[in-house]
């Protein structure tokens, strides 16, 4: 038995896209959070939010960019040098990961964040 039309994904209609997949009509998040970044720079949040989001989908050094511009805004976001150290990882550059730690123990006003990041500090071990 056939399909009728009006069983069919929408999407069976429309040329050059695959039926059943959905395509974005919305912006995607990181979209959203350089909309907010061009329209105030200095937000700390939008900046963190942005670097997350490029960790999220592998871009470590785009991450890692956004780390930093969030670390010269704001020097103690401890979860900046936390979450920049495990980019800078993963990127396979151990010595600056271990430099943004030790920084982050310094900066950090948190007692909790001091030790987790010297507790990833450890795990890297000494130069």
């Amino acid at each position: 038995m056939e399909p009728d039309e009006y069983s069919k994904p929408v999407s069976a209609n429309i040329p050059g896209v695959t039926p059943g997949i959905l395509t974005p009509l919305e912006p995607t998040r990181i979209e959203i959070l350089n909309q907010l970044l061009a329209e105030n720079p200095s937000n700390t949040f939008a900046r963190y939010g942005l670097a997350m989001e490029y960790v999220k989908s592998g871009e470590l050094e785009r991450a890692r960019e956004q780390f930093d511009a969030v670390l010269g805004t704001d020097p103690g976001y401890a979860a900046a040098y936390f979450h920049g150290g495990q980019a800078l990882e993963k990127l396979g550059r151990i010595a600056e990961a271990r430099d943004y730690y030790r920084r982050g123990i310094q900066a950090a006003r948190d007692p909790h964040a001091r030790s987790e990041l010297q507790a990833a500090l450890d795990i890297l071990g000494d130069d």
